[in-house]
């Protein structure tokens, strides 16, 4: 199968709503995000399971008023400033274990915010790692790390920390070593962006 880089992300995706301006698809996505991310805060329950039909039901709820694909699994290989995601025919079977090696194993909630930050990073680093959506997968992760915080009394991660270049570089190495099983470097980037305690 071929792979197709997301690195000209100034390219819009065909789109249900016949956007052919980035600015505009931009503005749809982020409300879309706001929106689900709204929605199942307002829905989250203390004994909230995160698994991968509920990281499907974040995608599907922010993306299904743009895409098709909304919350389904892409069908192209990825790669990105030369990284190569896993492939698009790996992407069930790689879902399927990072449920039963991480997802199965959170707790509901944590005694202490070095042990949230150890969690989110490694779900978190392991998801945009397997980069299992055609767009939207930071964005996803992002949500599902806030709801993390959320469950156990906190308030989101402050993420636009990492707009500046060399702390978003950071964030984008400590994915990259999720590949390798080191969670590390991304406990170090969800430890500066943690939330204020409450």
């Amino acid at each position: 199968m071929k792979y197709s880089s997301s690195d000209d992300e100034a390219e819009v995706l065909p789109n249900l709503l016949g956007l052919s301006s980035l600015e505009e698809v931009q503005q749809v996505e982020t409300e879309g995000f706001l929106l689900a991310e709204q929605s199942l805060l307002n829905e989250l329950r203390e004994d909230e399971l995160f698994d991968v039909a509920y990281i499907q039901e974040i995608h599907r709820r922010a993306l299904s008023r743009v895409y098709g694909f909304a919350g389904r699994y892409r069908t192209v290989n990825l790669s990105k400033s030369g990284f190569t995601f896993p492939a698009a025919m790996h992407l069930p079977q790689s879902m399927a274990d990072f449920e039963r090696s991480m997802l199965r194993s959170l707790p509901h909630t944590w005694p202490d915010a070095a042990s949230l930050t150890r969690d989110v990073a490694h779900v978190h680093a392991e998801l945009l790692f397997i980069h299992p959506f055609r767009e939207g997968n930071g964005r996803t992760a992002r949500v599902l790390a806030n709801l993390m915080a959320y469950k156990n009394g906190s308030t989101s991660f402050q993420w636009e920390a990492l707009a500046e270049p060399e702390r978003f570089n950071q964030y984008v190495q400590a994915v990259q070593a999720a590949g390798r099983l080191d969670y590390e470097p991304m406990q170090v980037v969800i430890a500066s962006v943690l939330p204020p305690t409450p």
